[in-house]
């Protein structure tokens, strides 16, 4: 093909037109416009333009690992209309929506894809395949003349007749065709999006209730009268003298302008705007664009045949779009899939990761008190400590909470081995009601019996709050770390006594100082102030500043108590414990930081 008959790029391209196809080339920044999970399942990656509809959304799906596109269009509701009229805009949108559920289901591969279709509080959302490319009119655009060849034209026509001939033998209409709705991939590939919408856009109160879009609508569209398959022909018609000519024909400020244009039809003639469209060819896109619906064809399919190789070769015309669109496509920019993939936190791309993280680190913890115990608790699985552990660390891993239950039995029954008495019956019931509070309370989630066993297992009450306090439930931070704080000082004074119930409740008691009360208190004030922040927003920075305040409470209590010990005086501070809660904050703020977002945890609600 000689290169004066090759659409070229602009040297400088035009500001792109309004957008509101699939998923066209954006930004890539994140969108703050919207929320940052939709449906707890879509990660909103950037905006990919607002149109007539409604915005249209990059999203990552968090659960099948792919880039979709989400159209988001609100459900317009008119307040103060009466309760009848009311009813019947619910049945119209109702209406609309059946008939949008079933575009979705239509399959071709000139049809943009539609993976799912919820309505959540007043909005619909439009899951749809991820087209990477542009929309016709961003390549209007950005090409010299804002027009495509002959051969390009002929393909465009060529595959939307295929795409609009199998929705209209399926008995859907698009009613809404124009250059943003209609996508190329960057390998050439032609894609018609939308089906479906503009019933719905209309029953929602969108675009004077018509539907369709001002300057593709032909007149039966515009005043609101019956449409059928020949409504998609005149919208066809016009699209292609858009591409081949440069010129919207009937583009008005108001539907009653843009139908005066329509009657008066195409000036000057096709002919005189283009010599090589003279005969057959102007005289089928003129049938097309009568104002009279009875005297345009009406097989789309055979309309868009005969226009696509009366204008010029479709598969000449499919290699110039695939070398020009080649041209406007960066590899490795952040259109890529692994450039998109590799701006979200971990536990997005991989999303067993964070949930293997928690179950990970509670197994290991119980199977740690689990081999502490084992050796007073003689009767648990029999003999062998080996065995119990691996039981314990295999239940724990399975289903959480049972690294609670089987660590806080294990110890009720450690206290009872050699005896019992008024007070350890005391410390054991405390102990089982508080626990099977906590795990009610926090019910599906993972991390509960983690806040409740880290502090016994290393020993140290003062680690109680870090893990408690990324809970976005405040009494349940406040109930765990004081939990945890007690069966951490049970625990530890227990094994300093060989779980010898006599000395046990000497050195409990003993325990007992204003000192420790103050320990106490500190823990629950740092895990209540960590959850605070955390439940003010779903950021993981907002959790990681919730843990950094918690862990400085911890240490300005801790010193509190230690003055109390020394008289009114400012000691040093126990290391120890600084060390251990300064620790423990910097390994949760690294795992907040890698789970992300808080709404990313869909597993909420369940109880593995």
């Amino acid at each position: 093909m000689p290169e004066y008959d090759k659409t070229q790029l602009r040297r400088t391209a035009s500001p792109a037109p309004e957008n509101t196809g699939a998923a066209p080339h954006g930004g890539d920044g994140f969108s703050h416009a919207y929320p940052e999970m939709l449906l707890r399942r879509y990660r909103v990656m950037n905006s990919c333009g607002t149109g007539g509809f409604g915005a249209v959304l990059a999203c990552w799906d968090t659960r099948l690992q792919r880039r979709v596109a989400i159209k988001r269009l609100p459900l317009i509701s008119q307040a103060g209309v009466a309760s009848t009229e009311s009813q019947a805009m619910a049945s119209t949108i109702d209406e609309a929506l059946g008939e949008a559920r079933t575009a979705s289901r239509l399959e071709h591969p000139n049809i943009v894809a539609i993976h799912d279709f919820e309505v959540e509080d007043g909005i619909a959302y439009i899951v749809m395949e991820y087209v990477d490319g542009l929309t016709l009119a961003d390549l209007l655009a950005r090409v010299e003349g804002g027009t495509l060849t002959h051969d390009e034209t002929a393909y465009l026509v060529h595959e939307l007749g295929c795409a609009l001939a199998f929705a209209h033998q399926n008995g859907i209409l698009h009613l809404d065709i124009k250059p943003s709705n209609i996508m190329f991939t960057y390998d050439g590939s032609v894609k018609l999006c939308d089906f479906g919408m503009a019933t719905l856009a209309s029953a929602a109160g969108y675009a004077d209730a018509r539907g369709g879009t001002i300057g593709y609508m032909p007149p039966e569209q515009l005043e609101g009268k019956l449409v059928d398959e020949r409504t998609d022909v005149f919208a066809l018609a016009v699209v292609t003298l858009e591409a081949l000519l440069g010129t919207r024909l009937f583009v008005a400020p108001t539907a009653e302008a843009s139908l005066a244009l329509i009657q008066r039809g195409p000036k000057p003639k096709l002919s005189k705007m283009d010599a090589s469209l003279d005969g057959l060819t102007e005289q089928l896109l003129l049938s097309c664009l009568s104002p009279d619906a009875t005297d345009r064809p009406y097989d789309i399919g055979l309309v868009a045949n005969d226009i696509a190789y009366d204008l010029g070769d479709p598969e000449a015309g499919a290699q110039s779009l695939s070398a020009l669109l080649s041209q406007t496509h960066e590899p490795g920019g952040p259109s890529d899939q692994d450039s998109l993939k590799d701006r979200l936190p971990l536990t997005y791309r991989y999303p067993w990761l964070w949930p293997l993280i928690i179950r990970g680190a509670t197994s290991m913890v119980c199977a740690l008190l689990v081999w502490r115990l084992a050796p007073y608790e003689t009767g648990f699985l029999g003999h062998s400590r080996v065995l119990t552990t691996l039981f314990a660390a295999c239940a724990a891993a399975l289903w959480t909470p049972l690294a609670a239950v089987v660590v806080v039995v294990m110890l009720v029954a450690a206290l009872h081995g050699t005896g019992s008495s008024p007070f350890t019956v005391m410390v054991s019931g405390v102990a089982l009601i508080l626990t099977f509070i906590c795990l009610t309370k926090g019910h599906g989630k993972k991390a509960v019996s983690l806040a409740l066993l880290v502090a016994p297992a290393l020993g140290e009450p003062a680690a109680s709050a870090a893990i408690a306090g990324t809970s976005s439930s405040i009494p349940l931070a406040a109930l765990a770390s004081a939990t945890s704080w007690g069966l951490a000082r049970v625990m530890s004074a227990a094994a300093s006594t060989g779980f010898s119930v006599s000395q046990l409740e000497h050195v409990l008691v003993l325990s007992l100082r204003p000192s420790s009360l103050m320990s106490f208190l500190g823990c629950i004030v740092a895990a209540c102030v960590a959850s605070v922040i955390t439940r003010s927003g779903s950021s993981s920075i907002r959790s990681i500043v919730g843990q950094i305040l918690g862990c400085v409470v911890v240490i300005f209590f801790q010193l509190l108590a230690v003055r109390m010990e020394n008289g009114g005086i400012w000691p040093t501070p126990n290391w120890s414990t600084v060390g251990v809660a300064v620790l423990l904050g910097v390994l949760v703020c690294l795992a907040l930081a890698l789970r992300g977002p808080r709404e990313f945890d869909w597993e909420d609600g369940e109880t593995a």
